[in-house]
């Protein structure tokens, strides 16, 4: 009844909106860091289509004859072992940071911050600590990435693949390493913006809960 459709009305609110902007920049994040853990550069991907099935039938060095085979081989693993704890933690984080807003967006349906408003102050001081520490995050994502890229397994591996005439295999950030980084500046803007909204929220109960004492 009249209790359902007051829940729903906070669908309709600048918080909630803000919030499921989040959850998409999150699963945007989560995905592009999945792709970055997912692919070892060009087509030889170790746990994609042309990964170990890939490699059982030959296919992923159709190029390379004996040893350089071997050590094509070699460098793809090393060079994905690598990269593999890098991209493990950014979806641990991208996790994280989608579950966050999604429980918001439930406290909101339950009206909780009009029963506890000092609760609007908590999601604020909340997202001023995420927003910040997103920076460092973002800092360590890449600059990890660039270790890895400028690292000799890298180099040697660039170089094995060029020598073949293969491209796609250059030490450098590919197009979804950059667009999670992108999307998390985006994501700590938002934060930053529900903070704002949530101390506005926090103005308006305040004042609504006042007005019965006033008349």
């Amino acid at each position: 009844g009249s209790l359902e459709r007051r829940r729903c009305l906070y669908l309709r609110t600048g918080r909630a909106c803000c919030q499921l902007v989040e959850v998409l920049f999150a699963a945007l994040i989560l995905v592009c860091s999945s792709v970055s853990c997912g692919s070892a550069g060009g087509y030889t991907g170790l746990p994609a289509l042309g990964g170990i099935y890939y490699y059982q039938y030959g296919g992923a060095y159709s190029g390379f004859s004996g040893a350089d085979g071997e050590r094509a081989r070699e460098l793809d693993q090393r060079f994905y072992l690598l990269k593999l704890p890098i991209a493990r933690a950014a979806m641990a984080v991208a996790g994280c940071l989608l579950l966050f807003p999604c429980v918001l967006i439930l406290v909101g349906v339950l009206r909780v911050p009009w029963h506890f408003p000092a609760w609007l102050l908590i999601e604020c001081t909340l997202y001023i600590v995420i927003a910040v520490g997103t920076v460092p995050a973002l800092y360590y994502f890449l600059h990890s990435l660039l270790s890895v890229y400028n690292s000799s397994v890298c180099k040697e591996r660039e170089q094995l693949y060029q020598s073949k005439g293969y491209q796609g295999f250059w030490c450098s950030l590919h197009g979804a390493e950059i667009a999670a980084g992108l999307l998390g500046c985006m994501a700590a803007m938002a934060y930053l913006l529900s903070a704002g909204l949530a101390v506005r929220g926090y103005r308006t109960v305040h004042e609504q809960k006042q007005k019965p004492l006033q008349l």
